[in-house]
């Protein structure tokens, strides 16, 4: 008999905390967040110092500017400077991502590719952005592209940024990079990074070839003097592959090669 009243008094107990709380499904629906403020102090007064606490909690803007690679290059006695900046401006969830790369050839005396990307980025998991917008390569020769891609931090921090790009001629073509960066100490960090790119179609006057089109292998240690200045130093191996790699070859190029490399690192 007891036992049987112990049961009953915890049944009531609950059923009178679920009731005062808002929170018996049968009858009522869970209440929406901030709703007991609301309750107390009413909506219109609450209001103002919701707004706040989201604006100090996610949804203000910010900035944020970062030179990943900016860095010479020693290929078989010709140098050349590479650049790979991106930047963002937004909040949590929305954000206008830019993102340049390319290089200039010293002993040519001009830019051999340059490309220029406006993507307007969202949030669509706590770690990955889903990314669209256009790409604009000035070098070589005027190109426009369609972009959509993600670009994010994969399981066991892997930085990873992979897109496909349309062309205003139809031509299909895809980027996969991947980044990884081991702490050796406090302040020297070894940054692994691997690039694929792939064509779905030959692409003769940019000597692409259609499938894999090159792969790019690299290691660069670096020195954080603080976290927003890094010099380093590294070492890439480049190759085409593919198709690709046999019209290098058909026009006297060599497929594959190695490049010393020393630059800095830089964000703000």
């Amino acid at each position: 008999m007891k036992t049987h009243l112990r049961i009953l008094f915890l049944v009531t107990a609950v059923l009178a905390v679920t009731q005062a709380y808002g929170l018996d499904t049968a009858t009522h629906e869970a209440p929406p967040p901030w709703s007991m403020a609301d309750r107390y102090w009413g909506a219109e007064q609450m209001a103002p110092a919701r707004q706040a606490a989201q604006a100090e909690a996610g949804s203000q803007k910010n900035l944020f500017l970062m030179a990943d690679r900016f860095e010479g290059q020693l290929v078989d006695n010709k140098e050349s400077l590479l650049w790979d900046v991106q930047g963002w401006y937004g909040g949590d969830l929305h954000k206008l991502w830019i993102k340049t790369e390319g290089d200039y050839d010293f002993d040519a005396d001009k830019v051999e590719e340059a490309e220029l990307q406006a993507l307007w980025s969202r949030a669509i998991t706590p770690y990955f952005n889903g990314q669209a917008g256009v790409r604009y390569d000035p070098e070589p020769g005027s190109l426009t592209h369609g972009v959509v891609g993600i670009h994010g931090l994969a399981p066991y921090w892997f930085e990873v940024d992979a897109a496909a790009f349309v062309s205003e001629r139809g031509n299909l073509t895809a980027r996969l990079e991947a980044e990884y960066e081991l702490l050796l100490t406090q302040r020297l960090v070894l940054q692994s990074r691997a690039e694929l790119e792939l064509a779905a179609q030959r692409v003769t006057e940019r000597e692409l070839g259609a499938g894999v089109t090159s792969l790019d292998l690299g290691a660069r240690l670096r020195y954080e003097i603080v976290p927003e200045v890094a010099p380093y130093i590294g070492v890439e191996w480049q190759t085409a592959l593919g198709e690709t790699a046999d019209m290098a070859e058909a026009s006297g190029a060599d497929p594959s090669r190695t490049a010393f490399v020393a630059g800095f690192r830089l964000w703000f």
